[in-house]
């Protein structure tokens, strides 16, 4: 059976998206998450959510990991951000896994959250887009674009939570299909 692990925060796990990805894909899918948690936290076996990522990258099989990161990190924090999809991808493909970003969203349009960041949609959807690009790029991993999806259906679908931020049904059933496409025609291209 197909093994998923999944890193991230509350924009891996709400809705319950982990278990959609598993109807989705017939795979096991497992998560290492916490609200608010950056991909940094991932790596560092000092944290309990650091801990028990390190052994499960060590010590498991799996075929996909799946990371995602702080909803604004990619752009406040790039240094950091680049560094630990470096650093992930290369435990990953150490393990004979396949590294997969989870390029997520920009806030709400006109939502207060963007509002109190100084940024507009446009702006912070490009900025998240070219970080998870570049990062995909440099690190020869997949790439499940969801914030371009989100992006490209906002003005026809609502997909937000009421807080602007976070995804609501719709939105975790989009990113779990966009994962599950890109998994999907992986497969279909290896001998």
């Amino acid at each position: 059976m197909m093994r998923i692990l999944m890193l991230g925060n509350s924009f891996t796990f709400a809705n319950n998206m982990p278990q959609t990805l598993a109807e989705l894909t017939g795979a096991e899918v497992v998560h290492h998450t916490r609200g608010g948690a950056r991909l940094s936290e991932q790596l560092n076996p000092g944290t309990k959510l650091g801990a028990r990522t390190q052994a499960a990258l060590s010590n498991a099989h799996w075929d996909y990991v799946v990371l995602q990161e702080m909803s604004h990190g990619p752009i406040t924090s790039p240094k950091r951000f680049f560094s630990s999809v470096g650093q992930l991808c290369k435990q990953i493909r150490e393990h004979s896994a396949v590294p997969v970003l989870y390029a997520t969203w920009a806030y709400r349009k006109g939502g207060a959250k963007l509002t109190a960041k100084g940024w507009n949609y446009d702006e912070m959807a490009r900025k998240l887009f070219d970080a998870y690009h570049q990062a995909a790029q440099e690190n020869h991993a997949l790439i499940a674009d969801v914030g371009q999806r989100f992006y490209e259906l906002s003005d026809t679908q609502d997909l937000y939570a009421d807080d602007g931020v976070h995804p609501n049904e719709v939105g975790s059933r989009i990113a779990a299909e966009t994962i599950a496409t890109v998994i999907q025609e992986y497969k279909e291209k290896q001998p």
